[in-house]
């Protein structure tokens, strides 16, 4: 008997992602995690995506109970905390850039699976801040439940400190998103707006939104 690849997504994982998320999925190659029960943690993202966009966040957190533990420890300073951390400690500093190396590594074979070769635009950029700061601990989450412990030290990290709300070993699926309602079929994100845009386009709705003071987050922070 042939043993199944967790890594293989069908149509029901893609559902589940999009009832997790509130918005069709796409563009997703994997699935990077699974509960305990079988659904996704984590979504596994072309690093190409099909309009042409390089993407660098490959491994993107999807399970709702795990990314509002991760935004309680966001909103509690923890990241700034976390960056201190780095420029204070060069053992930690050292082992984070071996996670920013494991990052491209990994991101460089899912793009060849997945039959979409090398992203030249992306080469050396990781996500989350990788390999110098913090700037978004659900992609260090992410990493960390796709790759498993020992890799990303401060994604570890996180995963202990949101034990109160979620743990690796116990199905927290039950009433976390909706089950009855239709599948998603409109995106309403923000991001809608910038799909498929040039990248002189996106550089200046960017230039736009940091004039108007609200900033630019990591793609995966916007949950």
């Amino acid at each position: 008997m042939t043993e199944h690849n967790p890594l293989t997504l069908d149509e029901q994982d893609l559902e589940t992602l999009s009832r997790q998320l509130g918005r069709p999925v796409r563009d997703v190659v994997e699935i990077g995690a699974r509960c305990v029960c079988g659904n996704p943690l984590v979504a596994t993202t072309a690093p190409r995506l099909g309009n042409g966009i390089p993407f660098p966040t490959t491994y993107y957190l999807t399970h709702p109970v795990i990314t509002a533990a991760v935004s309680r420890l966001e909103a509690a300073g923890v990241m700034s905390e976390m960056s201190t951390r780095l420029h204070e400690d060069p053992r930690l500093a050292e082992r984070y850039r071996q996670a920013h190396g494991a990052y491209l590594a990994a991101r460089s074979a899912i793009g060849e699976r997945s039959g979409i070769g090398p992203v030249p635009e992306i080469d050396g950029v990781s996500a989350g801040g990788m390999p110098t700061r913090v700037k978004c601990l659900h992609v260090l989450v992410g990493h960390s439940l796709a790759a498993g412990r020992g890799v990303n030290p401060l994604g570890d990290e996180a995963l202990d400190a949101i034990a109160e709300w979620w743990t690796p070993e116990q199905c927290r699926c039950d009433g976390a998103w909706s089950t009855d309602a239709p599948v998603p079929e409109r995106d309403l994100s923000r991001h809608t707006k910038t799909q498929g845009l040039a990248p002189e386009d996106l550089d200046r709705k960017r230039a736009e939104r940091r004039s108007a003071g609200t900033g630019g987050t990591d793609a995966h922070c916007s949950h």
